[in-house]
């Protein structure tokens, strides 16, 4: 879908050919201090500056399982300069050194021996969002979200002799969007049998196609790029415009689902979004205050991405369990947002906030992985009248980790005598309830300008100080190395 209509500004003027030789003879330098504050990990990242550069630096802590509690932005005048405070789930500094190795050189110069992916992935709690796409075989779904539809298409693939190695499902307005990793059973490895790929696609389009309405309809296809798993559930959910008000369709299960998704709006604390223009600096100035979680300031600029619009700064404090975020923006033709374009933009990041949000009782599942677990269990589900509303599949070595959250399908609580049921059949051992975790509030530290300094003075000093640190990069770092490409 196209932008709407967006008002005229102006972009400060910048020298090209500097421009394009700072990433030369200035590669990103990356500092990782853990002296600074006794329970936080600062991270600070400055480098020539690059488009979609923000998303890259903030989607690597975020793979990392790091909460972003304050930050600081400003990419003006062709340099970009973060500064991020972050600890683990529980609230502590980062005190892994291979975690600490692993943000240094995947986002500085990497001048030591770069930690791979495969090795944080061994670490337990780790996972990092980029799986082999030559070793499986990516596919991507879309349609209108019904009970016992994840039931329906890992059924599907049971019986074509697909294993399901990693899955991620996301559902929102009565859209859902997957990402499946599948290896064909017989080799094991991807499908490639191109006739076994065209009979998968059919029957799972029949699947998503059952029951779903005319007007945006369904998608069944096969990845063929290397992607990050939830930074493609935002873009294709983005592309299914599932930000628009979902209507009423004539199916019984459509309309139950409706009734469902109302019930369980109805208890949520809708995001507070407020935009107004600096036309005298050419910024649209977006702020937000909603509830903190996991991953909030990754979904946000996964968003303002999509929509091709560029931050060139941001503030963003949390106190643990209230989150505000300002954000100067302008769309990449250089323009800011007009009325038309303004309730667009509020309209797409509250569907941002809201469709990672996890509506239900937490499942976890830990066993032995095998060729159709996942349709078994989401069978047990689906009898037992439970509706899954988020999934995350994953295998490591040869045990399946699982996590659903999954909601009664006539839209009332999980009755526990249903949970004990579904225990009883999958095993007390594998199948636990687990509360939704929730990030622990860090010390109320702050960095070293005062707590309340905005961005309208930040960009007040915002050229000046840039182009001091762009002085002290050329006259104090070596011309030699090439930067580090930080391409999505």
């Amino acid at each position: 879908m196209a932008a709407p209509g967006i008002a005229s500004g102006s972009w400060p003027y910048f020298d090209p050919e500097y421009e394009t030789s700072g990433p030369r003879f200035n590669p990103p330098r990356v500092v990782v201090d853990n002296d600074a504050f006794e329970d936080i990990t600062v991270v600070k990242f400055h480098s020539a500056n690059r488009h979609r550069i923000l998303l890259s630096v903030v989607q690597v802590l975020t793979d990392l399982e790091l909460a972003i509690s304050k930050a600081y932005i400003s990419s003006d005048g062709g340099w970009f300069m973060d500064v991020f405070h972050v600890t683990d789930l529980f609230g502590k500094k980062v005190s892994e050194d291979r975690i600490m190795n692993y943000i240094q050189q995947t986002l500085g110069a990497r001048k030591k021996r770069e930690v791979s992916s495969v090795e944080l992935l061994r670490c337990p709690g780790r996972s990092v969002g980029v799986k082999s796409i030559a070793e499986h075989t990516v596919i991507e779904l879309t349609g209108t979200d019904r009970p016992g539809l994840l039931s329906e298409v890992s059924a599907v693939l049971t019986e074509t002799g697909c294993n399901v190695n990693a899955a991620e499902v996301w559902t929102h307005n009565l859209r859902v969007a997957c990402v499946i990793y599948v290896t064909d059973e017989e080799t094991p490895g991807p499908v490639a049998n191109g006739n076994k790929l065209q009979r998968i696609k059919n029957q799972l389009f029949q699947v998503m196609k059952s029951g779903d309405d005319e007007i945006r309809g369904a998608k069944t296809d096969f990845g063929t790029e290397v992607t990050h798993t939830e930074r493609r559930l935002h873009q294709m959910m983005f592309a299914d415009r599932d930000y628009e008000e979902a209507l009423e369709f004539p199916t019984t299960t459509t309309r139950c689902s409706n009734s469902i998704r109302r019930s369980l709006a109805a208890d949520k604390e809708k995001p507070v979004i407020a935009i107004q223009s600096r036309n005298e600096r050419g910024y649209s100035v977006i702020n937000i205050s909603c509830k903190d979680r996991p991953k909030l300031l990754f979904d946000i600029v996964c968003t303002l991405t999509d929509m091709q619009y560029v931050v060139f700064h941001a503030t963003i404090d949390s106190n643990g369990t209230d989150a505000v975020q300002e954000y100067y923006i302008r769309h990449v033709s250089g323009c800011t947002l007009d009325v038309e374009a303004e309730k667009w933009m509020k309209q797409c990041l509250e569907a941002a906030i809201d469709r990672r949000s996890c509506e239900g009782l937490r499942l976890e599942l830990c066993t032995h992985d095998r060729v159709g677990l996942l349709s078994h269990v989401t069978r047990v589900f689906r009898e037992n009248g439970l509706s899954v509303t988020r999934a995350d599949v994953a295998t490591q070595d040869d045990k399946a980790v699982n996590v659903f959250y999954v909601i009664n399908a006539s839209g009332d609580p999980v009755d526990i005598n249903i949970v004990e049921t579904l225990r009883r059949e999958l095993g007390h051992s594998i199948l636990e309830v687990k509360e939704t975790p929730r990030i622990c509030k860090p010390p109320s530290q702050e960095l070293q300008c005062p707590s309340k300094l905005s961005l309208a003075g930040l960009l007040r000093l915002s050229e000046r100080f840039l182009y001091g640190l762009a002085t002290l990069n050329w006259r104090s770092m070596s011309t030699a190395g090439a930067s580090t490409q930080l391409g999505l």
